[in-house]
């Protein structure tokens, strides 16, 4: 009897400590922001997601009538940005610039990692998606993903195709292509997209996968041929280029997903504040037509299916990795 009383007292008192931080909480997100916000990039400038974070962060500054502060931080595969965010404090005031290496590769890719994507960060918003689109330089006389695919499977060496960088999505989504498609494949992995293409386009590696943002200028411009989108429906920057489906590869969709994502302990009313002002910037409509000029695909969606949709490209890719035994430590 003496435990039950015990145990009923305890829960009595535990009520108002659980009444004052529901109301810390709710106090912190209608002061919420009453200085700069910080903002991490794990990128170097002049990138896709530099341009991404720095295109909304101009718009959320006016909205949150707090500066915006962009702040570059390179290196790890986007473990260092990842690991200083996940140890800053949980306020709102730290937020992070947060892709697929980021949040879904990582943990497969590395025995050892300094932050755990599921229990450090909190999911905001996925931001946008940059489609994966399969490329082929002079060095492949190819005009389609199928000749592609024909002429891939007839080298008995296999086929060499070039990277953003190990473990970068272009990586992966060309790992994807041949298990799907039973291809001999070998990796040449460079620092950045843009080395990586300029490469492919003049002949010394045959093909790669890259998004239109990176690749738009070299698809353009006649120095590669764009073959197939690892997307869902045909780009509207692409009309004439099939997706994988239409060539019967149904399960060949990647793309770089970048989103917004802050300490794991930041109050819920404070990452809901958050997602309002970024959303609303995302969906206005001189951004949104700046992100899709640019080869992005503008999403703003909430942090429930941010997280939801984190949770299905785990299982997907982190088994891909596995059964591929890729590792980069």
């Amino acid at each position: 009897m003496r435990s039950v009383k015990h145990h009923i007292l305890a829960g009595l008192m535990a009520l108002p400590l659980l009444a004052c931080a529901s109301a810390s909480a709710q106090q912190a997100a209608a002061d919420y922001p009453s200085k700069p916000v910080r903002w991490i990039v794990p990128y170097a400038a002049g990138g896709g997601s530099d341009f991404l974070a720095r295109s909304i962060g101009q718009g959320l500054t006016g909205r949150l009538h707090q500066p915006v502060v962009i702040e570059n931080k390179p290196g790890g595969n986007t473990s260092i940005a990842a690991s200083e965010t996940a140890r800053a404090p949980a306020d709102g005031y730290t937020m992070l610039s947060a892709d697929n290496g980021t949040l879904v590769f990582n943990p497969a890719l590395y025995k050892k990692l300094s932050y755990d994507p599921a229990k450090d960060l909190a999911p905001v918003t996925l931001m946008g998606r940059f489609p994966m689109i399969l490329v082929a330089g002079p060095a492949m006389k190819v005009n389609s993903a199928k000749e592609f695919l024909a002429e891939a499977k007839a080298r008995k060496e296999g086929l060499d195709y070039a990277s953003a960088g190990a473990g970068s999505p272009h990586h992966l989504a060309m790992e994807l292509l041949k298990v799907e498609a039973g291809l001999t494949m070998t990796h040449v992995p460079y620092r950045g997209a843009s080395p990586a293409l300029a490469d492919v386009a003049g002949g010394q590696v045959p093909a790669m996968m890259v998004d239109l943002a990176a690749g738009a200028g070299f698809i353009n411009g006649g120095k590669v041929k764009a073959l197939a989108v690892a997307n869902p429906t045909r780009l509207p920057q692409l009309p004439d280029v099939p997706t994988f489906a239409e060539i019967g590869l149904k399960n060949v969709e990647a793309a770089a997903q970048v989103g917004v994502v802050v300490p794991a302990a930041t109050p819920k009313p404070v990452i809901e504040a958050l997602n309002k002002q970024v959303v609303a910037t995302i969906n206005d409509p001189a951004t949104r037509q700046r992100l899709v000029e640019f080869g992005i695909e503008p999403i703003g969606n909430t942090p429930a299916q941010y997280a939801e949709m984190l949770t299905a490209e785990r299982a997907r890719w982190q088994k891909l990795i596995k059964d591929l035994g890729i590792t980069l430590d």
